[in-house]
């Protein structure tokens, strides 16, 4: 019988999931000789057989791919027959140009799980068991193609046993590179002791702070329940009021805590297995310091080995937040920066390439994107001419770098003005460009000057620099996560972005696409005195918007309340601004939520905590030739403070004005332009009651309404539009 030859090229996500032992596996059971292997660019596989077999090989390859994998492309040349014998999987290739994709990190399947806790297994109990379905990926990978001998198990060398799981076709394990078992692979220690997991256990459950290393840093834990144990972690962290994430142990316990819906479960459950914001439950088993003055906790399900023994054996939550202070970046490489914070450290020898925290979401959406999530590209809606860098924002920093049609999108980094987290991005972009083979001709960047992101764009030689403007930034990072390239309405509502005109924007109406953008209308623009004092005292805003106004918040600030309403009214050190999220700011002072804040958004985050989301109306707002007059909300609020109506009605009802003002606006826009879609982007837009009622009211008058899914609607995502907008102004193609 005729045999033919096939050469084929894979892209996508297909190293480090297990997908040359699929090969191997599908073309042997097929009859099929020849060879796969690793590239800088994906997979490459040269197959011969039967005419028939080889049909079955082309058609069976995508459909019943591992799980992880993600193929973006198959190319199929035919060629002629080697008279190869046999299939083999060969020696990855190292030269050419780099095109593979380096998967992220994966949760601990449930084949290691079962073995974790059998105790005839030989990794019983092993904190570092994995295989090609789950374990560390792009944490531990140092180049490409993805083997062992380029990541940091590089330094544990198989024992008898583990290799011939490595080299067995029929095993799981069959080239898995960090495959290893308690006589070859890394080992936990804690100080001196001789059972460092039991000594850490028991020093939890007595109340200790531990320091953990994990697979992108450490961690820091304590007991969830334990009122000083809690309070202590957060002194020690220097972290006022921002709430604690918690691991749980399972479902159980989880909807102990709060209330898990089918999304929640879903999320919690996947193989990303990220922290997940819920509804927490009114007498939710954990100590007052956890998550204070939130109606909502942080929860997430053990994704190593190590934390699911922890958790079984310790039998209850702990408090499980990255091992930093406040506003410096996790740590990675050492525990030294910890020892004033933990009692103890529970560490291990396998080393941290990158350092990656862990992602957030809440009901399908990414609020922070990292562990689980990044590396992984994000497709663009057209292709890049040239390759991108984008900088990113000054706060909760991402950089994001861009070829043909992919972004690579970095994990969240953190605030810039932090030198430890400012090192991390210049380090972070140094690797990914030499993991992807990117060199970029194009940066972008924002508008803002001082931003350190566009200092050190500007620094960069022999490229073409793209200026972004903050909220078309935002526009555009929404418009590329749904894969589309406008012209849209585009609402960006946050806190702070640098406005071509000298203002500080932040409540904008757009009409907007990815080659630039028209400012449309906005909110009527207000002094900010004190200028980023009037961030951390959300009292200012109040004097700033109702500076006659007799409640308590001016009553408890009176020493300072008339200096400020005068550098308000004479300009001085008050810049102006449209910014929704100041507008936030000042309901929540006036109604004694918030005079201060020890984290971004807290005034905002606890006034919507606070809102009763079965009130539907709300307050009036003038909207004059676009211009919306925030204002009028708040005296609204005030005139219902006086009538001793209840806040939570109160919170509800200028929730609902601002929203209900938004949609008129895009009412008007449409009237004016003739577009029916609208783009939702921006911190602000994290408020869940806010966003849904937006959306609501914006569908019920047939506008088509796109919103973040995979990358934050806050800075996060800022440079992914960065990137979009800078292919499109550098003669991009539709991809």
């Amino acid at each position: 019988m005729s045999r033919v030859g096939r050469d084929l090229r894979v892209t996508g996500v297909v190293q480090g999931v297990g997908f040359r032992p699929y090969v191997h596996r599908l073309a042997t059971g097929l009859r099929l000789s020849g060879r796969v292997g690793n590239d800088v660019a994906g997979v490459f596989i040269e197959i011969e057989g039967t005419h028939e077999n080889v049909a079955e090989f082309l058609a069976a390859l995508p459909r019943d791919a591992p799980p992880l994998a993600r193929i973006e492309r198959v190319e199929v040349t035919a060629c002629t027959t080697r008279g190869a014998g046999g299939f083999e999987i060969v020696t990855s290739r190292g030269d050419g140009t780099r095109d593979a994709l380096v998967p992220a990190d994966f949760a601990t399947c449930a084949d290691c799980l079962r073995e974790l806790f059998d105790p005839s297994d030989r990794r019983h109990r092993y904190p570092f068991v994995n295989c090609t379905h789950c374990g560390p990926r792009f944490t531990i990978v140092r180049d490409v193609p993805y083997d062992r001998m380029r990541t940091t198990m590089a330094g544990f060398p198989m024992c008898t046993a583990c290799r011939a799981e490595y080299t067995d076709p029929s095993d799981r394990r069959f080239h898995a590179e960090p495959t290893c078992c308690p006589a070859c692979g890394p080992r936990l220690a804690l100080g001196d002791s001789a059972d460092p997991l039991g000594d850490a256990v028991a020093r939890l459950a007595d109340g200790q702070v531990l320091a953990i290393k994990g697979l992108g840093g450490f961690h820091l834990a304590a007991l969830a329940a334990h009122p000083t144990a809690a309070s202590v972690l957060r002194s020690r962290k220097r972290r006022a009021d921002k709430p604690f994430a918690v691991m749980v142990t399972d479902l159980r316990q989880a909807a102990a805590l709060c209330e898990v819906d089918e999304t929640g479960e879903r999320e919690l459950t996947g193989h990303r297995r990220p922290i997940v914001l819920l509804p927490r439950r009114p007498h939710a088993g954990v100590a007052a310091a956890v998550a204070p003055a939130t109606g909502e906790l942080g929860l997430m399900l053990p994704y190593t080995p190590l934390h699911h023994l922890l958790l079984r054996d310790l039998g209850e939550p702990i408090v499980l937040t990255s091992g930093n202070l406040s506003d410096e970046p996790i740590a990675y490489r050492d525990a030294d920066r910890l020892i004033d914070v933990a009692d103890a450290v529970l560490t291990h020898d396998r080393p941290i390439h990158v350092r990656t925290d862990d992602s957030v979401v809440r009901g399908g959406t990414v609020l922070r994107r990292a562990r689980g999530h990044a590396p992984e590209p994000i497709g663009l809606p057209l292709r890049c001419p040239e390759p991108v860098l984008a900088c990113g924002a000054e706060l909760k920093n991402t950089f994001c770098l861009a070829r043909d049609s992919q972004a690579f999108l970095s994990p969240h980094i953190g605030d810039l003005t932090d030198h430890e987290t400012h090192t991390s991005f210049t380090e972070g972009i140094a690797h990914f460009q030499r993991l992807f083979g990117i060199t970029p001709r194009v940066v972008a960047h924002d508008l803002h000057p001082d931003y350190l992101s566009t200092r050190y764009a500007a620094g960069l030689d022999g490229v073409e620099l793209v200026a972004v403007q903050h909220h078309h930034a935002h526009i555009a990072s929404c418009l590329a996560d749904n894969g589309e390239t406008g012209p849209v309405i585009g609402v960006a509502f946050d806190g702070t972005g640098f406005g071509p005109d000298g203002t500080v924007w932040g409540g904008e109406f757009l009409v907007a696409d990815l080659a630039g953008y028209v400012r449309a209308g906005h909110l009527r623009p207000v002094p900010m005195p004190g200028g980023d004092a009037a961030v951390r005292q959300p009292w200012r805003m109040a004097a700033a918007y109702l500076p006659d106004v007799d409640l308590p918040v001016a009553q408890r600030n009176a020493a300072r309340w008339a200096p400020v309403v005068a550098m308000a009214r004479n300009a001085v050190n008050a810049p102006l601004t449209s910014s929704a999220g100041r507008l936030f700011d000042a309901a929540a002072a006036l109604l004694d939520v918030r005079d201060e804040i020890t984290y971004e958004g807290q005034a905002a985050i606890e006034l919507e905590q606070r809102a009763d989301p079965s009130t539907s109306d709300g307050y009036p707002a003038a909207v004059d030739d676009l211009v919306l007059c925030g204002e009028d909300l708040l005296r609204a609020l005030v005139a219902d403070r006086r009538a001793g109506v209840d806040l939570a009605v109160i919170a509800a009802r200028f929730h609902n004005g601002l929203a209900d003002a938004v949609v008129a606006c895009c009412a008007r826009l449409r009237e004016d332009t003739g577009l029916n879609a609208v783009a939702l982007s921006g911190g602000v837009f994290q408020n869940s009651l806010l966003s849904r009622r937006i959306s609501d009211g914006l569908h019920r008058n047939g506008f088509r309404v796109l919103t973040h899914r995979r990358v934050p609607a806050n800075d996060g995502g800022i440079s992914l539009g960065q990137a979009a907008i800078a292919a499109r102004l550098t003669t991009a193609v539709p991809a």
